[in-house]
């Protein structure tokens, strides 16, 4: 689905490279809708989604190369960004609506659009190479982001959100996207603040909206470029953490939403039985695994890169 070069400046001929179509333009902003909609789905991860969906790599050459083929770079990321604030905005309050009844369900189509792209990822975390090294990054990564998920589900605490804290919400929304596997919506169910923020998204509040969306630059702005070089200097490494982040949180979300979803308490909630409930969760994964091989199919004969 997604390329990775072998050199640092293949990232930036490719895209000098780019042919673009009104469909690829398309693909790109359907891309950027379901990043944002990744970003403020707790269990998921904006920036999960940007590898899935081939955005990262170009991400982390952008900023590593700034300001290098800036127009470029504008032109191609302008789609994504149209695309993810569609989005947050238009899905805010339905995810919010559709995780407190339906979570199995909806989280489940989310984990089953992943894992059709696991393939590609370990294919391109390969490209350089996969060594000890890879392996040992790839394995811990994973077992450490699953054992986070799974001990760290419980609300910590709740506080009351004003402009600084919002803008600290902003800091954890930006690192979703920049550090592939961190799920930032989970940390603001931790301290009470993921309905309010879903809540403000969708009431356009903007006292909500533009504290966030600070946070969300101070974070690129300061994190950006030390992850941009450590994927240059440790591309091996670096990539099977992501990996291993995208296996261990996809595998994590199973014991931490969609199981919860499944007892007594969340089958009331929903009004679903046992059997509706697992079968509908089932077909969901699957519906999800088929939709991202057809959007890879779509994407490979339609690629700009091309």
């Amino acid at each position: 689905m997604f390329k990775k070069s072998d050199n640092s400046n293949d990232s930036i001929t490719s895209i000098e490279h780019i042919h673009e179509t009104p469909l690829s333009w398309l693909i790109r902003v359907i891309k950027g809708a379901l990043i944002g909609i990744g970003a403020i789905l707790p269990g998921l991860s904006g920036g999960v989604l940007m590898v899935v969906f081939g955005i990262y790599d170009h991400v982390i050459s952008f900023l590593g190369n700034f300001p290098k083929n800036f127009k470029k770079y504008f032109f191609f990321f302008l789609p994504v960004g149209i695309g993810g604030i569609l989005g947050i905005l238009l899905f805010a309050g339905l995810v919010s609506a559709a995780f407190g009844k339906y979570a199995p369900q909806f989280v489940s189509l989310f984990i089953g659009f992943v894992a059709g792209t696991v393939p590609s990822i370990w294919k391109t975390a390969g490209l350089k190479g996969r060594g000890k090294k890879g392996y040992i990054a790839l394995t811990l990564a994973a077992i450490l982001i699953f054992i986070l998920m799974l001990y760290g589900e419980n609300q910590l605490t709740s506080i009351e959100p004003n402009f600084i804290i919002w803008i600290s919400g902003g800091i954890l929304v930006g690192l979703g996207f920049i550090v592939p596997g961190l799920s930032p919506s989970n940390f603001l169910i931790y301290f009470g603040m993921y309905k309010k923020m879903s809540d403000g998204i969708s009431n356009l509040d903007f006292s909500v909206i533009i504290p966030l969306m600070l946070g969300v630059v101070i974070a690129i702005l300061a994190f950006a470029k030390i992850v941009s070089i450590l994927f240059e200097k440790k591309y091996e490494i670096m990539y099977h953490i992501i990996l291993g982040t995208v296996l261990g949180s996809s595998l994590a979300i199973f014991p931490t939403v969609v199981a919860p979803g499944l007892t007594y308490e969340g089958l009331l909630e929903s009004g679903l039985t046992f059997i509706p409930a697992l079968i509908l969760v089932v077909i969901m994964f699957i519906l999800g695994m088929i939709s991202s091989l057809l959007f890879s199919r779509v994407e490979e004969r339609y690629s700009p890169d091309k």
